[in-house]
């Protein structure tokens, strides 16, 4: 049993990897400025900002994962950076591994290149995208933090939900696609994803993308 902190967790993705991980007998910490709608089962609510980490106390303490499913949107659309920086140069010596939720343009559309987002990405999603751009380099620049960084399927979000199908590829740096070139992935898989390499890493320090 692993100790998993869930920065964001009342958000779309943190919630659902908050759940699974709930569901396979972790010990689960949401940390959220907000309540959530509602209690998962397993799933210790810690309210407060990732910005104040000392107002947080001890909540990191003996954690083997802390994952931080931040989104640059309202009041977040400028810290996200900030955030992850806090976090970085708190877990940095530690043997706690960092995992940050990013987006899909950041991910190759083939080996060696290019990203989705040079390739026509929509003008509306380029802020989100550049901050996830900008999360991973800052992860690539550490020396001494155990990390790993996960972008989704080109499709991913409460609005295309999908189901809870147990499987998923794992396609390295690229963005996974289906045989007809969709490229999707449920917030239940794609928790499963984050929750099988935090129990049984395959990207230390690297990222990796996830869809069918």
């Amino acid at each position: 049993m692993a100790r998993i902190v869930v920065i964001g967790g009342t958000g779309y993705a943190g919630a659902h990897i908050a759940r699974e991980a709930a569901a396979r007998g972790n010990e689960v910490v949401v940390i959220s400025r907000n309540a959530p709608d509602a209690l998962v089962d397993g799933v210790q609510y810690v309210q407060g900002s990732v910005l104040d980490l000392d107002s947080l106390g001890d909540v990191f303490d003996r954690a083997d994962a802390v994952v931080s499913s931040l989104s640059p949107r309202g009041d977040m659309t400028d810290k996200v950076l900030d955030a992850l920086r806090g976090l970085i140069e708190k877990l940095s010596g530690t043997t706690t591994r960092l995992g940050v939720v990013g987006g899909a343009g950041g991910s190759l559309v083939a080996p060696g290149g290019p990203r989705l987002f040079d390739t026509g990405f929509p003008e509306e999603y380029k802020h989100e995208a550049q901050v996830g751009i900008d999360s991973l380099e800052l992860l690539q620049g550490t020396d001494d933090l155990d990390w790993f960084f996960i972008h989704p399927a080109e499709v991913f979000g409460p609005w295309a939900e999908g189901e809870r199908t147990g499987s998923y590829r794992d396609g390295g740096d690229v963005l996974v696609r289906a045989a007809d070139g969709s490229s999707t992935i449920s917030g239940a898989d794609f928790a499963i994803a984050v929750i099988d390499e935090i129990e049984a890493p395959q990207h230390r320090r690297d990222r990796f993308a996830v869809g069918y």
